[in-house]
């Protein structure tokens, strides 16, 4: 065999290498990007089923409002509405913008730096409807008291009595939980991300 030959052989050879090398270079993106995905869609989704029910509850306070017929019934029905409506709105819009990131186009930098801020965001939401989980835990039974019942809860003092404790370490709990997961999920995400550098 020639030496001409013999280069030419370990020309195509090293294209073919070349191109195998960018085949499996994009399928492990696509992967990550599938798995990236998934990870995300564990938060999307009860976020989603979570907003459902939300929107159920904002609508049917708001086509029941004129039975709640004092003004601290209609604020805590404007309070538990606001909640429902615009909570879920931005946990929502939060992880969009997440799964929105194109690793893909970005660099590896960009799309951490990306992720890191988005990641963020959410965490803010997160936090806010944590806080404001308390106050709408205590606007939302004497709402739906007087619209499920037509009692006004107001009047009943036992019934705060172990209410309001329950009501609160319930939410915490409740909460507690569900931060701990999509913390896992978050972080879960940020390592799919990191293996990219790999």
């Amino acid at each position: 065999m020639e030496l001409e030959e013999m280069k030419g052989l370990w020309e195509n050879m090293s294209e073919e290498l070349d191109r195998q090398k960018l085949l499996t270079d994009k399928m492990v993106l696509e992967m990550t990007r599938q798995k990236y995905r998934d990870k995300l869609g564990q938060i999307s989704l009860p976020e989603t089923v979570g907003t459902i029910i939300c929107f159920a509850m904002a609508a049917y306070a708001l086509f029941n409002f004129a039975k709640l017929d004092t003004w601290y019934l209609a604020l805590c029905g404007i309070i538990s509405i606001a909640f429902c409506l615009v909570l879920p709105i931005l946990s929502l819009k939060s992880i969009d913008r997440m799964k929105k990131i194109d690793f893909g186009k970005n660099s590896y930098r960009e799309s951490l730096i990306q992720y890191a801020k988005e990641k963020d965001r959410f965490i803010k939401v997160q936090k806010a409807g944590y806080y404001l989980g308390f106050v709408f835990s205590l606007a939302v039974l004497p709402v739906a008291g007087k619209l499920m019942r037509g009692k006004d809860l107001f009047l009943d003092a036992k019934l705060w009595i172990w209410y309001i404790p329950l009501a609160l370490i319930f939410h915490f709990l409740f909460s507690k939980w569900v931060w701990k997961h999509y913390s896992s999920i978050a972080k879960g995400a940020q390592n799919l991300l990191k293996e990219l550098k790999d």
